[in-house]
């Protein structure tokens, strides 16, 4: 098998990215650029996000999962805190959170360190969740191996009949995380590879270093 992809090219001439138009904080940007994708027609899913770890077999391994919510603390999602991906942040908690929206020619790379939310927080968005969403979170025993599609099928059925009518509550193993970043890089493509890079780094006292980085 073999393929050459060295001619698939295209020109970056949407944007450009400025340190004149640019804010002390990186979320403020964050949030600017994130209404301008969410504003965009042709995006599906704005919020999808790469989360890389360091895995307990020690590679690293990234997924795309949905942001949740953003803050000036940072980053939220969801997962399962005894899956793959939560066993990795129990054990090194510093992951790296990227966003590509290719339409837009931008790319937001962030490092930060991910800790559990509060618990009321997490019971707060599994109750907004459709049932089921909240469901299919108690049945997964996520990154385990199973024999089957249909023996997954059979346990959410059993769980349909077992919560008929009654309240679905939050497991214990499932819940929400904060990243909270020390760096946020933003990307925007321009012409001829010559890229606009501009990176935020956490210095004390909650400042910010603002560095514009050769593409």
């Amino acid at each position: 098998m073999h393929r050459d992809l060295g001619n698939n090219r295209k020109s970056y001439n949407k944007s450009a990215l400025t340190e004149e138009a640019i804010s002390d904080n990186p979320l403020e940007l964050f949030q600017k650029w994130f209404y301008e994708v969410e504003a965009t027609e042709g995006i599906d899913e704005p919020n999808a996000m790469t989360i890389s770890t360091l895995g307990l077999d020690g590679f690293p391994k990234s997924r795309v999962v949905l942001l949740k919510k953003y803050t000036f603390e940072g980053f939220i999602f969801y997962s399962n805190y005894e899956s793959e991906k939560g066993k990795a942040i129990q054990a090194d908690p510093r992951v790296c959170l990227s966003f590509f929206w290719p339409i837009m020619e931008r790319q937001i790379i962030i490092k930060g360190k991910a800790e559990k939310i509060a618990k009321n927080l997490s019971d707060g968005y599994f109750e907004s969740r459709p049932e089921g969403s909240k469901l299919g979170a108690i049945v997964s025993d996520q990154s385990s191996v199973i024999e089957s599609r249909e023996v997954l099928e059979i346990e959410l059925k059993k769980l349909e009949e077992k919560y008929k009518g009654k309240e679905i509550e939050r497991p214990d193993y499932w819940g929400g995380y904060l990243v909270r970043p020390v760096s946020m890089e933003f990307w925007q493509g321009r012409d001829n590879r010559l890229h606009d890079r501009i990176r935020y780094s956490l210095q004390k006292d909650f400042d910010w270093k603002i560095e514009r980085l050769a593409p």
